[in-house]
């Protein structure tokens, strides 16, 4: 595992699942957190960074991570604009990006939607698949992608009824979902965390993508 660990977004369900898995493990020592707001849980010896988002990439700079993760996501009815939206959801993703190429890291890890993509008509995945291409436009020594389905998860900061409904109705819809459609079911946010665990450990150049099946393929 590498010396030093970056994880942004460490505050939303998947970040926080990882960062207690870290915790556990011991790898807490080389572990970073860069957040917009004061981290409530126990990070036992991981240093946390809360930071205006504008002062994120000199933060990242004094750090040198040799990994970032990015589990930063929101919501459109949390942002409440689709600017607003776009500003964490791509921007800042980005922003994150570029910073940490600049500082040396060699391997970035970001989890974004099924079905991104920069030409797609919807503005969610549209938004998604741009702050893919940021990414890639960085050209890091190695890059993964994790596009899961529906995230199942308890969350503890936040109420999403519509989602909170679908995943209820999640045990029938995955059963429907068969072949190439299995990339849309629903999927445990603890297993998005445990194949990020396992991703770290990867030595490989190149630009992966990960949907379901390939992340279940690896906890």
């Amino acid at each position: 595992m590498a010396d030093k660990i970056l994880i942004v977004g460490a505050s939303g369900l998947i970040g926080g699942l990882l960062t207690r898995k870290l915790v556990e493990q011991g790898a807490d020592k080389n572990l970073h957190l860069l957040l917009r707001r004061p981290y409530r849980e126990d990070v036992g010896k991981a240093k946390v960074h809360v930071q205006l988002q504008e002062n994120w990439p000199k933060t990242i700079a004094k750090i040198k991570p040799d990994i970032v993760i990015s589990c930063l996501g929101s919501t459109m009815k949390k942002s409440g604009t689709k600017e607003d939206f776009a500003a964490v959801d791509r921007d800042l993703v980005g922003a994150v990006a570029k910073a940490a190429k600049a500082s040396g890291t060699k391997h970035f890890i970001s989890i974004s939607s099924v079905m991104a993509d920069s030409s797609a008509s919807s503005f969610y995945l549209k938004t998604k698949g741009e702050a893919e291409d940021l990414l890639r436009a960085q050209k890091f020594d190695r890059l993964d992608i994790i596009r899961p389905g529906l995230l199942r998860g308890e969350r503890t900061n936040e109420n999403r009824l519509a989602e909170s409904l679908a995943i209820a109705a999640s045990p029938i819809m995955d059963l429907l979902l068969q072949g190439k459609f299995r990339r849309y079911r629903s999927i445990l946010a603890s297993d998005v965390a445990d194949a990020i665990l396992a991703l770290m450990g990867e030595s490989v150049r190149g630009e992966f993508v990960h949907e379901n099946d390939a992340v279940w393929a690896m906890v």
